[in-house]
């Protein structure tokens, strides 16, 4: 499985066994070609508890005629991936293409046919060991990357799992951490040094707007987003990491200031012991999405912060358990006071992800969502999802 295809990396990584380290290699010329990717569906049940308005809540409510429980069939947290990646050595230096294409499982379309593909990676990359490479294009966003690869509910649901028919779920985006998202970016990585390596580039500003649907046509400056991280191997293997994002936000005459956000994780292993811990704040950022919620009406900024603990184990079956908490806070502006707008979205998790073989994993999870606003409004949900994941 090529190791630009981060998110079917991720998968593999975080998978109870070994799944192939390579997809459909094709030589082609002067080229490499890598088709990989992975299938995903899951049938989710959940149960609304508390139904209060609460504005930017992860929790679902009830729907318009009073229901509190749904179901549905859904592509998880990650979509249904085909990616294909080509490399290629010219000149002394390494280059590549990605291009990748994600179809989902989630459709309420009486045909059964308005599934709208994603379409989240096009991007070249050219370097070498020696001095390290560029990335040119559409890619996961640097800031809060290794926080989404690293959540073991990439390999299964984690919240919004009752939004029968959307693109995909939450995992742990919203409660506990910040979406990285898909950016056009410019971006250069250092050379791996003994383990050490960073990232630095500029990145569409865009798409940063306090809606979080990216409607700000005109920014002063790019965004900017970095990394710095070290792994290691041995008995004990892990990587610890810290990336951070600024944007100049100009949404109208009023409203123009500076975001910004840093973040700090840490992963390690052990025989069978996985543990992750994360940790992000922010000002002006909002939550769940960059830039949601992220100032009041009148412009002024809200502070935000987060994090998220996991620990998994794999039992003598092969298959592995897991256990996540994850929060996001989201503070009042100064002025603010008891309005409905999201004080914190809280997660448990609990899953099982077993090998059935070298490619297929089979998942089981339970997820609850607690909501809360700032004047006291609570949602809360309980999800019970069931399904499968095959990478190849």
């Amino acid at each position: 499985m090529n190791n630009k295809i981060k998110l079917a990396v991720a998968g593999a990584v975080l998978s109870a066994t070994s799944i192939a380290n390579a997809g459909i290699v094709i030589p082609a010329g002067d080229w490499t070609v890598d088709i990989n990717g992975n299938v995903n569906a899951f049938a989710n049940w959940t149960d609304v508890d508390k139904t209060e308005t609460v504005t930017g809540a992860i929790a679902t409510g009830e729907d318009a005629l009073g229901e509190d429980r749904t179901q549905g069939i859904n592509t998880g947290l990650l979509p249904s991936w085909l990616g294909f990646t080509g490399t290629t050595r010219q000149n002394d230096v390494d280059v590549s293409f990605t291009i990748s294409f994600q179809p989902n499982a989630s459709d309420n379309n009486a045909a059964g046919d308005a599934n709208t593909p994603l379409n989240r990676q096009a991007f070249l990359t050219f370097g070498d060991k020696s001095w390290g490479s560029v990335k040119v294009g559409k890619d996961l966003g640097i800031f809060a990357g290794d926080a989404i690869l690293n959540d073991m509910t990439l390999l299964g649901v984690g919240g919004g799992a009752a939004n029968s028919g959307g693109a995909t779920t939450l995992g742990g985006i919203g409660t506990g951490y910040i979406y990285a998202a898909w950016k056009g970016q410019i971006a250069y990585t250092t050379p791996n040094m003994n383990g050490f390596q960073a990232t630095i580039g500029i990145t569409n500003p865009n798409q940063f707007s306090n809606s979080g649907t990216g409607n700000a046509a005109y920014q002063d400056r790019f965004g900017v987003e970095g990394k710095a991280s070290y792994s290691w191997t041995g008995d004990v293997a892990g990587k610890v990491w810290a990336s951070f994002a600024t944007y100049e936000v100009e949404e109208t005459a009023a409203i123009d200031y500076s975001a910004d956000v840093f973040d700090i994780g840490a992963t390690i292993t052990s025989g069978n012991l996985g543990l992750t811990g994360y940790y992000y704040n922010g000002d002006g950022v909002g939550t769940t999405l960059l830039g949601a919620q992220g100032h009041d009406g009148a412009g002024n900024k809200r502070d935000s912060d987060g994090g998220y603990v996991q620990a998994t184990y794999v039992i003598p079956t092969g298959t592995k358990l897991g256990l996540a908490y994850g929060i996001s806070n989201l503070d009042e502006a100064s002025g603010e006071t008891g309005g409905n707008l999201v004080e914190d979205n809280e997660r448990w998790t609990v899953g099982a992800y077993h090998p059935l073989t070298k490619h297929l994993n089979l998942v089981a999870e339970y997820n609850q969502i607690e909501s809360e606003a700032h004047n006291g409004n609570e949602r809360e949900s309980d999800t019970f999802s069931l399904g499968a994941i095959l990478f190849f």
